[in-house]
């Protein structure tokens, strides 16, 4: 059986960040790393589920939106996967354009989108603090990038392993 890409990343040494996990055509798939491996730390389920309904909706309807694939929780619960369209040349964009729907994350009020039972199967289990407390913890790793003026590598430090 062929092993896929993203098991070749040793997440022993994966720190949290912004990474290219794979590129298929112009389709860019970012690891949108939170929490570190293996560490005991992960994201809880609420918090996943929350995060997912405002950032889904805010890159979706930001300035980005239209090349936005897919936004949503890693199953190990350490991160989210973002597909985009474009290609890497559009990294910049893309990453401006994930850091502004963080911060309007972390400005709404009100309703939390997609929190009626016709729109969601979980519906329920939504938190806005939840959703608010984790964006603002994954937004002092990027707000480094901001503050310096600079882009992250997107490349997994410490390369793959097995290959």
């Amino acid at each position: 059986m062929k092993k896929i890409s993203s098991f070749t990343v040793d997440h022993d040494r994966l720190e949290r960040g912004i990474y290219v996990s794979r590129i298929d055509g112009d389709i860019v798939t970012y690891d949108l790393r939170m929490r570190r491996p293996n560490a005991g730390d992960y994201i809880t389920p609420l918090a996943a589920h929350s995060l997912e309904h405002l950032l889904a909706t805010y890159m979706r309807s930001g300035e980005a939106g239209d090349r936005v694939i897919y936004v949503g929780p890693m199953g190990c619960r350490t991160g989210f996967y973002l597909l985009m369209s474009g290609g890497t040349e559009k990294n910049a964009e893309n990453f401006s354009a994930l850091c502004t729907a963080l911060d309007n994350v972390l400005a709404h009020e009100g309703r939390m989108p997609g929190a009626a039972r016709r729109e969601c199967g979980n519906f329920r289990a939504l938190s806005l603090k939840a959703a608010k407390d984790e964006a603002r913890k994954y937004l002092e790793v990027l707000d480094s990038y901001r503050r310096a003026g600079t882009l992250p590598t997107f490349e997994y430090e410490g390369g793959r392993s097995g290959i």
